[in-house]
């Protein structure tokens, strides 16, 4: 075998697995969004979408463009970030939580933005995914929380935990 075949089977295998990666934490992140929309449980309302997990962004669907690395395409082996976009108000108010998603081994590992790590076995239910929607929807409250009580204290205005916020005046960082 020639240097040339050796390193072209070499990255062809690489390429293979990275789009199982890739295949894989996608199909995670899908149900994340829908297991937390129904942990949410706003009724009809879309309460959760995929979006980018950095920059501006919009309560919307964004397919391909809500990950860190393209669905096609020469492909790195590397974590997978996407954003989750959870309303907030009955209205048009949103903020981003961004996440991190890698493999080890035969679990994923599911890291919030500057917070907890979570590990998932495949397939997943929504049963073993309660406790990492309780603690998404406790870090969100917990803010809230956090800002109401710094506000009353007088010491309000910290920017600490990086949620990003959209609303029908467009993106706002937080």
């Amino acid at each position: 075998m020639s240097r040339l075949d050796q390193l072209v089977e070499t990255v062809g295998t690489y390429q293979q697995l990275a789009a199982e990666n890739y295949d894989r934490i996608r199909g995670l992140a899908e149900q994340i969004r829908g297991g937390l929309c129904d942990y949410i449980g706003m009724g009809e309302m879309t309460c959760v979408y995929l979006v980018p997990p950095a920059g501006p962004f919009e309560p919307k669907a964004y397919g391909d463009a809500a990950f860190s690395m393209p669905p096609r395409g020469f492909r790195a082996l590397a974590p997978v970030s996407f954003g989750l976009a959870v309303r907030l108000t009955r209205g048009n108010d949103w903020l981003r939580v961004t996440l991190e998603c890698r493999k080890s081994g035969e679990t994923f590992i599911v890291q919030i933005e500057d917070g907890a790590e979570y590990e998932f076995s495949l397939p997943l239910s929504f049963e073993s995914q309660l406790p990492f929607y309780d603690h998404i929807y406790s870090h969100i409250l917990n803010w809230f929380t956090d800002q109401i009580e710094r506000y009353r204290n007088g010491e309000y205005g910290s920017r600490v935990i990086g949620f990003d916020f959209a609303d029908d005046t467009g993106p706002q960082d937080v």
